[in-house]
């Protein structure tokens, strides 16, 4: 535990699991080889790795590396004018290649991140903005760096769920980042990552609780047929509906856990009255006793 914003989540290592049967180990030792040989090529390429394109390139490169198809969205973002704040669940350190490998976006991750092997080097010299849970007084400031980078026309993906979860219906929204894109009058885009060995739903790619990059990094090696789909929803405009944060984080996190319908304009369709906003359910999965309901 790092601080107040820690949320605990319920799932362990334990939850990691093959949908089909390993593949051989041959396939795991040409694997093992490829994915070190892109690592290489990630470290040697220095400063110029901040490039959007050679961004996308790398993180393409190491996903075929470990043999992992991606497929969904060809982009996230949404037109011109202020960027998008792209919001998604949240289950492996393969999330952030995923996103890169779709579209180089600035991403807001907490700061444990920043230390994890190959990713960790990857996110830092992408640009991305860590949040350092230990110090909450910190909060406004990130939120107020997030909307002024959204202001600016940069578009910026977060993790609400602020820790990973083995399948993409588990969690909650925290709020705190909706405010950036309410405040600088930003569209969100609710995304949903999702991971199948040959249609199989699979948990194999989870990475959580105590789970090692070592130990996460076999698994994913020995993994049959694993595919990342990613799913841009249709997108939120909060200035239509005159929507605060909690109503955006729930609409949003009813699309992006679980795909379900969301009754709120987009940037394609006209303003409804405020009550269509309002989600007929709670979201599933309830923030736990340290995670306070207010960020």
């Amino acid at each position: 535990m790092n601080g107040p914003w820690d949320v605990r989540s319920d799932c362990t290592p334990d939850c990691a699991a093959h949908a089909l049967p390993r593949v051989p180990a041959t396939h795991i030792a040409r694997r093992g080889a490829a994915f070190a040989r892109s690592v290489r090529r990630v470290l040697t390429d220095g400063e110029r790795m901040a490039e959007p394109g050679r961004l996308r390139t790398h993180a393409r490169a190491l996903l075929d590396a470990l043999g992992i198809h991606v497929e969904g969205s060809a982009s996230l973002t949404v037109g011109d004018g202020p960027g998008t704040l792209v919001v998604v669940n949240h289950i492996s350190w393969l999330d952030i290649l995923a996103l890169l490998a779709v579209e180089p976006v600035t991403l807001l991750a907490k700061r444990e991140v920043g230390g994890w092997p190959v990713v960790g080097g990857l996110a830092r010299r992408a640009g991305t903005h860590f949040i350092d849970r230990t110090h909450p007084r910190r909060l406004p400031h990130t939120v107020r760096e997030v909307s002024e980078l959204l202001g600016a026309g940069r578009s910026v993906a977060v993790f609400p769920q602020a820790t990973t979860w083995c399948t993409a219906e588990a969690g909650a929204f925290r709020r705190a980042t909706f405010q950036a894109a309410i405040d600088a009058g930003a569209p969100v885009r609710p995304v949903t990552l999702g991971y199948t060995q040959q249609g199989l739903p699979s948990t194999v790619a989870a990475f959580c609780g105590e789970d090692t990059f070592a130990g996460s990094l076999r698994r994913v090696l020995a993994a049959r047929a694993l595919t990342v789909r990613i799913t841009a929803h249709p997108a939120l405009t909060p200035w239509d509906g005159g929507l605060d944060r909690r109503e955006l984080a729930a609409l949003a996190a009813r699309a992006a856990l679980g795909g379900r319908p969301v009754t709120a304009p987009t940037v394609s369709g006209t303003a409804r009255p405020a009550a269509a906003h309002r989600p007929a359910a709670p979201v599933p999965h309830a923030p736990s006793r340290d995670a306070p309901a207010h960020v």
